[in-house]
Formats: C-alpha cells, structure tokens, sequence
C-alpha cells in the first residue's frame, strides 16, 4: 500500500511506513521530515494570533462582504514555520544542486543582486510615488537600458515588457506598427521548427498567419526553404538564436538580408541570449527586434510562475514605434514620459507600469559586477560546459547534432532502444539520483528529446558527478533494469505523478473527511 505521501509501505498504519527494515513510527525519515496539508495540522476554530473584536465601522464594500466563514486553518507560529519549511526541502532548487533544465537558464542568483534590490529607496518604492522620488529608480532603469542596448548592439529598448513573450509580443507589435505606417497588410510570419512554443503563438496572438520553416539534418533553419516561403505578404520572421537544439544558426546574416529585402522583418527569440552575451552584438547580424530574458541570462530568480522580465531592444527601423513608458534625462533629471505624445508612431501602452523594478535592480548589478570581460566569460564558460556534458555522455547516449553546440547539449532516445524504458522513465530515475530531470520531449523536431543546460554557474566537481549519475542510469538500463525506472522516483516524497491528469483534473480544493 501507499501512504499519505505516495511512499510504498507494508504496514497499515498511516502514519508509519517501511524503508528497508527501518520502519518508522512518525513517518519521518531522519532528517526528512514527513508533512501534511494545513488543513490536517490546524483547524479553523482557532488562530496563531489574538486580534481584538472589530468594532463598529462603515462599510465600504459596496454589498460584497463576505458572509460566510474564509476557512483557513489556524496554526502557531512554530507550527507555520515548520510547515513551509518542511516544504520547502521537498522543492529541488539551484541552490541545492545542479539543475539541467534545457532552454530555461537555471543559473546561480548571486546573493549580492539580492541585497541590492533589498536597499531602502529600491525594494521599498512604490510605482506611483512623485518622480522627484524616485530619480535613483529612474536612473537604474535608464542605466540598465544603457547597456542592454550596449550588449546587443541597437539604438532602443522598450522596459516595460513582463517575460519573454510579452517581449514577443512587444515586438511584433512594433513590427506591425511599422507596417501599418507604411499602409501594408502583410499577414504570415515565419517560424522555424525550431522556434520556441511561444513564438507561433505570439504571432497568432498578433493576428497573423504562422508559416513553419523545416530544419536541415544539422538541426538549423534551412535556408532554401525559407528563401522559399519569402513575398509580399511575410511581415517578419521569428528565430531564435542560438536555436533550441542548442546551436548557433551559421546562416543567420543571410537570413536576416533575405527577410529584408522583400521588406520585412527579423524578429529574433532572446531566451538564449546567455550563450552569446558579451561575444556577438544581435544587432550586428540584422536583427530588428529582440526580447532579453533578465530573469535567465542576468540571473534574476525564476520559476513558479515568475517573476520575470522581458525587455525589448529595436533597430533602427523599429526604433520610432517602441512603447511608452520610458525613461528620459534632461536638465532637471529623469523623468518617464507615460503618454503617446502628439506625432509619435509609438504603438502605445502595453503595461500599466514600467516593467520589474526587482528584476531590473538584480540585472544591473550582476552587469556591473562581472564588467565587460566577466560577461563575456558568461557564454564563454555556458558554452564550454554544455560541451563538456556533451563530450562526456556522446560514447553511451545518442547525439541528435553532431557538435560542438552552443549553451546546451541534445540527446534523443536512441540509446534507450530495445529497453522498454522511455525518455520519462529516464528522467524520473535521475530524481532518485538528486537530480531535477532535464527538459524532455523538446524541442518537438528531436524524438524523445533531453535537452541539458548546466550553465557556467557548474563547477567540474559537480559536471562530473552529473555525468557520473547519468552513465549509471544508461548502463542499468542497457543492462535491462527496468524495475529502477518504470517505478521512479522510488526515494521522492509522492513518487511518481501523473501529471497529465494533475493538469487536466486538478483538485483545487481541499474536502475534509468524513
């Protein structure tokens, strides 16, 4: 049987369970603590605080009060505390380990762009304080922007975009402003197969048509078909490079004049930015417009939903059509001009305020404290890593391109024919070796994809015991082991999930029982 938390138990009481022939009566595991929801640790009929009774007030609400009890349950201090705690070391995080996830940049946060967002006048602003206020904010903002455009190599930037797609988003936008002005109703944009997800479905947000762009056996757009698929009516293409396989796209000069020579537009997918800061400006291979993820290469926190950050740099074509707000410097200091003025092609506002100030403070201060020659050792190191990963595993798991690659390294499922074990028993397995599984089953063009990005945050010492779990599990599985993975994770808290339906039928509210 199975107890609360999913663990496999030959006993029956529920709250003991049986590892090896260590059973335990109060279902902790030494220093692994067992858990359980709030609602089975308090109750709704006490709290961890005395408030005193409301007295008489004027009721504001307008006839939404609330008329029946919230339901939360009540704990003590300590009780809370341990509970988020305990929590909180059932998460994988970067901070307990490596973490490969391909695509997403899961880099160490420097605790020193902690404390700076954290400094009085920064993490305790407020977005419609006086602008007189606030000028060391505006400073940060224009600063920043300063050298993202430095980095890149373009003349504008729009702040205010969110996360990555609504960089996209932002983008196209500004593409389509710029085609508005000019009176064409251009309606496809390209997309190689390549592309990330969010890519069709910004265009297809935006109004247009999606055309997909097949790859090359090397994994890069192929350029006889895209020369192919050009005319009057492609607005813009969206790339990304490096590319979702990992690899830089060789032919992306060429693209780029393709694309603007029948007069449209080369949008290109910053996500991957890391791999090539501080060693190629985009700006210089024809790009009109390009989203950076601050929260990834400028490593700003992320995951579980934010909070992220998205700005947008533009060429020179595209530059007149960015949105507002942004930052100016005159005589009397910095101001934000938050209105379309008068004559302006900006196509407006996408935000109510001016972009994430928590995000912005902790890119500038990594920028400032790795300096030119620190950033550009960024990619360096990101690149020679993914290779090292690469060069490491190439003898016992199946390269989908021949390298070398750019930031992140892609094996398919080959190595795994004739084992009855899939790429999901695969990465399951490496949750019991400590290891948070690498993207799989992307990008779509690869069968059974495992997509590794270890960063330059790796040390050696770590890349090789990465390594080392890895040829483990492909050696017990080509020796036929398949109890190790079709059961995996054997040594997590809830074992295996199903999270198909977990998405599909989540249960989002607790029942107490009967």
């Amino acid at each position: 049987m199975l107890n609360k938390q999913g663990r496999q138990t030959d006993i029956t009481t529920a709250s003991e369970f049986a590892v090896g022939s260590i059973t335990t009566h109060s279902g902790n595991m030494g220093l692994e603590q067992q858990e359980l929801l709030i609602y089975e640790i308090g109750d709704t009929e006490r709290t961890g605080v005395d408030l005193e009774g409301i007295k008489d007030f004027e009721n504001r609400l307008g006839g939404i009060t609330r008329d029946n009890e919230i339901g939360l349950a009540g704990l003590s201090e300590p009780e809370a505390m341990r509970h988020y705690t305990r929590l909180s070391r059932m998460n994988y995080a970067i901070d307990m380990g490596l973490y490969p996830l391909g695509s997403c940049t899961m880099k160490h946060n420097p605790r020193l762009n902690e404390k700076v967002a954290r400094l009085p006048g920064l993490g305790d602003i407020h977005p419609l304080q006086p602008k007189s206020t606030v000028q060391g904010a505006l400073e940060v903002m224009d600063r920043l922007a300063h050298w993202l455009k430095t980095l890149t190599g373009m003349p504008a930037i729009a702040m205010s975009p969110k996360a990555g797609a609504h960089g996209e988003l932002c983008g196209l936008m500004a593409i389509r402003a710029a085609l508005d002005k000019r009176g064409e109703d251009r309606s496809i944009v390209l997309a190689p197969e390549s592309a990330h997800g969010t890519n069709p479905a910004t265009a297809t947000l935006c109004g247009y048509k999606v055309q997909s762009i097949p790859a090359t056996e090397d994994g890069r757009v192929d350029l006889h078909a895209l020369k192919d698929a050009l005319g009057p009516d492609v607005a813009a293409i969206m790339l990304t490079n490096p590319n979702t396989c990992g690899l830089f796209e060789r032919d992306v000069i060429e693209i780029a004049e393709a694309v603007h020579s029948i007069g449209g537009y080369f949008y290109c997918d910053g996500a991957n930015f890391n791999a090539i800061v501080g060693k190629v400006r985009p700006g210089d291979l024809g790009v009109d417009a390009m989203h950076i993820n601050l929260h990834k290469t400028f490593s700003t926190p992320h995951g579980g939903g934010g909070p992220g950050a998205g700005p947008v740099v533009l060429s020179e074509a595209l530059a007149p059509f960015a949105p507002v707000p942004y930052v100016i410097h005159g005589e009397n200091g910095f101001d934000l001009v938050e209105h379309v003025e008068d004559g302006s092609d900006s196509f407006g506002r996408m935000t109510a305020f001016h972009g994430q100030m928590g995000m912005n403070i902790r890119a500038l201060a990594f920028m400032m404290s790795h300096g030119c020659d620190g950033l550009a050792q960024v990619a360096e190191d990101s690149v020679l890593n993914a290779n090292y990963v690469m060069a490491s595993l190439t003898d016992v798991m199946t390269v989908s391109f021949d390298g070398p690659c750019m930031h992140e390294c892609l094996f398919d499922d080959r190595f795994l024919n004739g084992s009855d074990i899939a790429t999901l028993d695969f990465a399951k397995a490496m949750i019991d070796e400590g290891y948070h599984p690498m993207t799989m089953y992307f990008p779509l063009v690869v069968h059974g994809a495992m997509l590794i990005e270890p960063t330059e945050s790796e040390s050696k010492q770590s890349l090789d015991q990465f390594i080392g779990s890895l040829r483990h599990l492909v050696a017990e599985a080509k020796a036929g082991n398949k109890e190790l993975f079709i059961g995996a994770p054997y040594l997590a808290p809830l074992r295996r999930l199903d999270e198909t339906l977990a998405a599909r039928k989540p249960v989002l509210r607790w029942t107490k029982p009967e």
